[in-house]
């Protein structure tokens, strides 16, 4: 990792690092996964990744590890292969239009690029259920909204930033719609994981007849 992390104490059981990007995040999210796993992260009951941070909670013994944390050796992130969970869409969201001029291209070539595109959930938060997907190359990022909606239907797909991500419920949002989600349920608290997206899920959406594909 070319930057040591910055770690900060939060109330007595846990440690928020910041790293210095999403990458080193991943990798540092994928590290603390593989010390459990070993044993050899006693005392951990909740890890959260964020976009450049990883939140332990429950550690029995904070100082000692915030003073281990800084000198782990950490690799860069190894991408899975296992199969990616499919997401039917269709491309027929009220931000199609602007995002297609913003990209420079046709709302039609806008479900192309997003489906073709291969996802990885980065983290999860905002809602129960959503996940923030990394993947699309830098040149289709886009600003969210100047004017936010208050309400965004659940199952709107949308993008802002680097990321893509499925409304799970609805809720009010600055997100760039382009899309809907069909028969999908991210979260089902009565369904083991209720969650269907988790860090490192891998992510691909097939375009569906009624929308521009």
């Amino acid at each position: 990792m070319p930057e040591s992390p910055v770690v900060l104490p939060v109330g007595r059981h846990a440690l928020l690092i910041e790293l210095p990007g999403a990458e080193a995040a991943e990798a540092f999210h994928a590290e603390v996964l593989r010390r459990r796993a070993a044993g050899t992260l006693p005392g951990v009951t909740e890890i959260v990744p964020g976009a450049r941070t990883v939140l332990l909670d429950g550690l029995s013994e904070p100082r000692r590890l915030a003073a281990e944390v800084t000198g782990w050796e950490i690799p860069p992130p190894q991408r899975g292969s296992e199969a990616a969970v499919e997401i039917p869409v269709r491309y027929d969201g009220p931000d199609l239009a602007d995002v297609a001029g913003m990209w420079g291209v046709t709302p039609e070539e806008v479900g192309r690029v997003h489906a073709a595109t291969p996802f990885r959930v980065a983290f999860c938060g905002f809602a129960p259920g959503f996940g923030y997907l990394t993947g699309l190359p830098e040149r289709y990022h886009v600003p969210r909204r100047s004017d936010p909606r208050t309400r965004v239907p659940a199952g709107s797909v949308a993008l802002a930033g680097p990321y893509t991500g499925v409304y799970p419920r609805s809720s009010p949002g600055g997100w760039q719609l382009i899309g809907t989600a069909v028969d999908t349920v991210l979260w089902d608290a009565g369904r083991e994981p209720a969650a269907l997206f988790s860090p490192g899920t891998r992510v691909r959406f097939v375009p569906q007849d009624g929308g521009r594909e």
